[in-house]
């Protein structure tokens, strides 16, 4: 195929930035919390500093305990944070300073960034593979495996605001001792936590400053694009974890999540949510960090049909979620987003229309102008939105059953637009509630599993 003008661009930056460095990380306990500072560095001619805090809440340790934990712990998070500075000109060579990396580690790295970059690569119309990509190099020495404190079991469970974390939250709460963790609050994390009713002060608020260069190298025409967030938020987490000895980090990841956005392809906006990573990650953390931490999805056994049945009879938090990235800054519904359209369709079963109206302040199922966004979802299209949305088998079965609540009804017009389709002439003569018995492949342990069979099929 033709070079695009961003492979050009690749070539040019290749040249002219042949190298980025892990130069160092540094941290501090001091009495507020955690501080943590990164140094990378893109052909020596560009230099980032992001940082990130966690404050001394709900800690379970003293300094001296939580000191030789923590260069490993900082170390790793410094290698996902890399990734989005070292996206901005793609450098053919990764040198690491601050540690050593096995060759298992190496391709393990290459494996995440590879497939977190699949998005980027591909609206970027970058063409490259696994093993061209980047070379690693390391400097520094290996370190070993965490010799842990004792670890309670409690549990960790990061919240985004929107309604999946919501359900593992509300389910878990009264089962566990168990601590949300937000990175960057918003209001609508702090609505989720305050409708869980969970003690007053027992959260952890995490914060994450991005080096403002990168905004300004992404103004001047650097290469930008999605990286995997949630990866990020997987170190993260672990870290939290020990600093709070809690055993267990929960997540809300569900099955939709493996999907490809291109079908065919290993191409997936949400492959740091799949559960090939989640598997990976489990891998590695096991092998190279600490025996002691379990991380794993909650609602990774379900599709979102379920998901959204739980989170139906779940009313604290009707008022208060937000799944919008687009109006994530505001804490509102933009209605004009893939992420807005999808928790639309996919709540429509279990909440009708006229209840959506009221929390999304619109019917987004009578925006015409949406029509090409819903023959994404359903299949009709190359290419699903690149956003966090369910499958297209889990959209077309649930526009199916919303097409059947309306009875005589009028439809609204995205529905009729699909009543009309070959996709529903598919899915209508399939079985909507056989879909809310599933159970997906899943690394829930007991007794996790029984308390969300409990709430399912309650």
């Amino acid at each position: 195929m033709p070079k695009s003008s961003n492979q050009d661009k690749l070539d040019k930056f290749s040249s002219e930035f042949p190298f980025f460095i892990y130069e160092e990380f540094r941290f501090s306990l001091d009495r507020g919390g955690l501080n943590i500072n990164f140094h990378f560095n893109l052909g020596d001619r560009y230099h980032f500093y992001p940082s990130l805090f966690i404050p001394r809440s709900n800690w379970a340790f003293d300094d001296e305990v939580l000191k030789p934990l923590l260069p490993s712990l900082v170390f790793h998070i410094g290698m996902i944070e890399l990734i989005s500075y070292w996206k901005t000109a793609c450098p053919p060579k990764l040198i690491i300073k601050p540690a050593g990396l096995t060759p298992e580690q190496k391709e393990w790295w290459k494996k995440l960034y590879f497939l977190g970059l699949g998005e980027f690569f591909y609206l970027n119309s970058i063409s490259t593979n696994v093993n061209s990509f980047m070379e690693i190099e390391v400097e520094g020495e290996d370190y070993p495996s965490l010799a842990t404190p004792d670890i309670g079991a409690g549990l960790i469970v990061p919240l985004g605001g929107g309604k999946d974390s919501a359900v593992t939250l509300d389910l878990l709460k009264t089962a566990f001792d168990t601590l949300p963790l937000v990175l960057n609050a918003r209001g609508a994390t702090s609505g989720v936590i305050d409708a869980s009713e969970i003690t007053a002060g027992k959260t952890l608020l995490i914060s994450r400053s991005i080096d403002p260069l990168l905004l300004e190298m992404n103004a001047m025409g650097f290469l930008n694009g999605h990286t995997p967030f949630s990866a990020l938020l997987a170190f993260i987490s672990l870290t939290a974890a020990l600093l709070t000895g809690r055993k267990f980090i929960v997540l809300s990841n569900e099955s939709s999540a493996n999907e490809a956005t291109i079908p065919g392809t290993n191409i997936n906006h949400q492959y740091s949510k799949s559960l090939e990573f989640e598997d990976d990650f489990r891998f590695y953390v096991s092998k190279y960090i600490t025996h002691d931490i379990e991380y794993f999805s909650f609602l990774r056994p379900l599709n979102e049909l379920q998901i959204a049945l739980l989170f139906s009879r779940l009313p604290a938090y009707h008022d208060v979620f937000r799944s919008c990235n687009a109006g994530s800054k505001t804490d509102t519904w933009c209605c004009n987003c893939p992420k807005c359209l999808f928790t639309f369709i996919i709540l429509a079963p279990f909440f009708g229309l006229d209840r959506l109206n009221l929390i999304f302040g619109k019917n987004l199922l009578d925006q015409p102008a949406m029509s090409g966004m819903l023959r994404q979802f359903t299949g009709a299209a190359e290419e699903k939105p690149f956003d966090c949305i369910g499958t297209i088998s889990e959209v077309n079965l649930a526009l199916c059953e919303a097409v059947r609540m309306q009875g005589a009804r009028p439809l609204p017009a995205l529905l009729q637009l699909y009543r009309g389709s070959a996709e529903f002439e598919i899915y209508r003569e399939l079985e909507f509630c056989s879909s809310l018995e599933s159970w997906l492949p899943n690394n829930l342990q007991e007794p996790f599993g029984d308390i969300l069979k409990k709430a399912l099929y309650a």
